[in-house]
């Protein structure tokens, strides 16, 4: 009966949106009260530019090998600037993740996109990424949106990821600007698999050998499900739920969006949280030339909407966007340009359809889901 009723409003909808070249405005109440805190956005604070930052991050990413085939080993990889390692490329150009007016803009445009949370990537104390993170907070904050970390898989130990959980809580704990869940930090863990089952039990049961439970540092953990049979991983380390981060739907069993009212059904059955992630499309091949069998065509949207309409069927406690901003993969919904550069022509969006489509998509998507809550 929920289900019809979703696809009842979705038929209904109405399709307009505005003038997606305006200038962003500043938040207003009406505005700040639309966004959704249970949808949330991954976001990639990596970017480095020479001219506020001294040398470029990421924009200047190399063709990674493949894992088996040696005819992709020494491929030269992109000098950044206007030949980037990305199929499409940024309206705002090769932007610092450092510059606050950067930071501030695209707060605005989460914002419009109607998205509450923002999960940016962390690589460790003393990373590239983790000296933006107060930036962040305060901007978000301003904005009336929330900061929710994305643990890369950087750490080797119980001991390490102890200590790294430590340092977030100590620094940036008790900042309005972050999300959080019955009064704790949520944290997304990338490949959580990293750390088997007992390592994992150190941390997360409360009678572990280094446990964040019931400490200063404890949080809301949420791993990543993968393979099939990855549901017991989560329920024998103490982890809190799970989430399936990748865009190309049928990837991997975790991110393909049939099994997920199965996967719901389990993280009720076992108390955890469940966020299945939806996104725009997804291409890689200037990264990973040899992966063009995971492409997603964007199909004029269609492709998002059918993985966020199968994401809002399940009913999830938080639905991820993969993403706003990862352009190596082509995931994100951040306003892109098409344009040629030497022999090469970065993708746009599609025949007729504006750089801000998906920023307003995403508000369509998300105003749908609540019409049906």
């Amino acid at each position: 009966m929920r289900l019809a009723c979703f696809l009842v409003v979705i038929i209904l909808m109405l399709c307009g949106c505005d003038n997606v070249q305006e200038v962003v405005e500043e938040p207003t109440d009406k505005v700040l009260e639309e966004v959704d805190f249970k949808v949330h956005t991954f976001y990639y604070n990596w970017y480095g530019n020479v001219e506020h930052d001294g040398e470029q991050f990421h924009w200047n990413h190399d063709v990674l090998p493949h894992w088996s085939d040696p005819t992709w080993d020494d491929v030269d990889g992109f000098p950044g600037g206007e030949n980037i390692g990305a199929n499409y490329y940024p309206e705002l150009g090769c932007y610092s993740s450092s510059d606050v007016a950067v930071i501030d803009t695209h707060m605005q445009m989460i914002r419009k996109a109607g998205i509450g949370v923002v999960v940016i990537t962390w690589w460790g104390k003393d990373s590239f990424e983790d000296k933006s993170i107060g930036q962040y907070l305060t901007s978000a904050e301003a904005a009336g949106l929330k900061v929710a970390i994305h643990v890369e898989p950087f750490y080797d130990s119980a001991e390490e990821f102890k200590d790294q959980i430590d340092y977030l809580s100590a620094n940036y704990g008790d900042h309005p600007g972050l999300f959080c869940v019955k009064d704790k930090p949520l944290y997304y863990v990338y490949d959580s698999y990293k750390l088997d089952v007992e390592e994992w039990k150190k941390l997360m049961l409360v009678e572990g050998e280094l446990t964040l439970r019931n400490t200063s540092s404890d949080g809301v953990f949420i791993g990543l499900w993968v393979k099939e049979n990855d549901g017991p991983f989560f329920v024998e380390t103490g982890l809190d739920g799970f989430y399936t981060y990748f865009a190309s739907d049928g990837f991997e069993y975790g991110c393909t969006s049939t099994n997920w009212l199965g996967m719901s059904a389990f993280a009720k059955a076992n108390d955890l949280l469940f966020v299945p992630c939806a996104g725009p499309g997804y291409i890689d091949t200037r990264i990973r030339p040899w992966n063009a069998q995971n492409t997603k065509g964007r199909e004029k949207g269609r492709y998002y909407e059918d993985m966020f309409h199968a994401a809002a069927a399940t009913w999830p406690d938080f639905i991820g966007i993969t993403s706003f901003n990862e352009w190596h993969e082509g995931t994100q919904i951040e306003p892109a340009v098409g344009k040629s550069v030497g022999d090469y022509t970065y993708e746009d969006y599609g025949p007729g359809i504006d750089s801000w489509f998906y920023i307003h998509k995403t508000r369509e998507l998300v105003e749908s889901m609540r019409k049906v809550e």
